[in-house]
């Protein structure tokens, strides 16, 4: 499969994830608001997609938003079926994905020296 294929089948699958969510994790402990899908990687066989999310909270409520998203793992490969039409409908795995507040410390960090200056 092409590179440019996978590049547009995992930018659809986050896509499809992202809005999903909101459904799926409609009225659980763990707000969908606080839930972003920052990406897909789907393997060149499609039969396996690994998400990357991050969490707005502390990290007892990232883990808790993790554990939520994998126990519906089924439901939102459900809906990925319905409505992308690949050949398999990939295995989903779900990882936290650090690199907004990796950012932010960065941010913070440089306004800190442009302060002292």
């Amino acid at each position: 499969m092409g590179v440019d294929r996978l590049e547009r089948v995992n930018s659809l699958l986050k896509r499809v994830i992202a809005e999903a969510a909101f459904s799926i994790m409609q009225g659980d402990t763990v707000q969908p608001g606080l839930i972003t899908v920052t990406g897909v990687e789907c393997g060149r066989d499609l039969r396996d997609a690994t998400v990357k999310v991050s969490v707005f909270g502390d990290e007892a409520l990232k883990q808790t938003a993790l554990r939520r998203l994998r126990r519906n793992a089924g439901r939102f490969q459900d809906a990925i079926h319905r409505q992308v039409r690949l050949k398999f409908t990939p295995r989903l795995d779900f990882k936290l994905d650090y690199s907004i507040e990796k950012g932010d410390k960065v941010l913070a960090i440089l306004d800190s020296l442009s302060d002292r200056g």
